[in-house]
């Protein structure tokens, strides 16, 4: 599941604070508080058909992440929003499409981790690239990560920021071991989400999702249960183990850059008949006609 170079992308513009730039050309300043301790927020966006699906809820996580880490000025969803239009014309993109948004705290006097250094920001970086859905459809292969998420007493997972150590040691293993991802359980020994993405498992006919006690405010998460509830499907957020997660009849990820993902495989058990079940692709399909017809314009 290693993402591969896409030729499309080679001549990309970035956008930084409104300048538009080559990306071989783009940067930003080593006193930036990105840079100096993963102090930003981001969101991950999809664009198709010239419309990105569910913006102004991404946009709305951004800004409680920021306030949350009392960023003194937050961006505008209008001044956002406008950011990434240019992007995107100036790339002439359309669809099949994965927009990176990051928000700086800004650029520090001098280097350190005290906010009241910063003098100037926030920054806004609009990283617009052709990318389709990053799953291979076919099945993903997990296995569960020695890494625990935290719970809200430790570092509350509502903040949507930079910092993504923790993942990238779970996908660090999950490597080592030939995984497609790292399953990541909560301090209490409960499935929190994956080092990527939520999940969820189907069990009897009933869809089940861990509860955001370790793990993000998805916005596919958030859209699946509205499915569920639309299309009266049972469903229920609680607490997940990992024997549940074993014995399930199905099991998929969610995500903005892969979409919903059936897992045939964890820790080398097979779940269910080990291929798509009939309900992830019942909500793969729901959730593909919600893209067709629902997002925000911007091209």
């Amino acid at each position: 599941m290693l993402q591969k170079f896409d030729e499309r992308n080679r001549n990309l513009i970035v956008n930084i604070n409104g300048r538009l730039i080559h990306r071989d050309q783009a940067a930003v300043s080593p006193f930036d508080s990105v840079v100096q301790g993963g102090d930003a927020v981001w969101e991950g966006l999809r664009l198709y058909q010239g419309k990105i699906f569910k913006l102004i809820e991404h946009l709305d996580r951004l800004r409680s992440s920021a306030l949350a880490l009392a960023f003194s000025q937050i961006p505008t969803h209008d001044e956002i929003i406008e950011q990434i239009r240019r992007t995107l014309a100036a790339n002439q993109m359309r669809d099949g499409v994965h927009i990176r948004l990051t928000l700086t705290r800004g650029v520090k006097v001098t280097s350190g981790m005290d906010p009241r250094l910063n003098t100037a920001g926030p920054t806004l970086i609009v990283l617009a690239e052709h990318k389709p859905p990053v799953y291979d459809k076919a099945g993903l292969a997990l296995i569960t990560s020695s890494v625990r998420r935290f719970p809200p007493d430790c570092l509350d997972p509502k903040i949507h920021h930079n910092n993504l150590i923790q993942s990238i040691l779970a996908k660090l293993e999950a490597n080592v071991a030939g995984a497609d991802d790292a399953l990541m359980l909560d301090t209490r020994g409960f499935v929190a989400e994956t080092n990527a993405t939520h999940v969820f498992l189907v069990h009897r006919g009933e869809v089940l999702t861990p509860r955001t006690v370790a793990c993000p405010e998805g916005i596919t998460r958030a859209t699946v249960l509205d499915l569920c509830r639309t299309n009266s499907i049972p469903h229920a957020e609680q607490d997940v183990s990992l024997t549940e997660v074993y014995r399930a009849d199905e099991l998929f990820c969610t995500g903005t850059m892969g979409e919903l993902a059936t897992v045939i495989k964890v820790d080398g058990r097979t779940i269910g008949s080990g291929m798509l079940g009939s309900m992830t692709k019942r909500l793969s399909e729901l959730f593909a006609k919600l893209t067709e017809t629902e997002g925000v314009p911007v091209v």
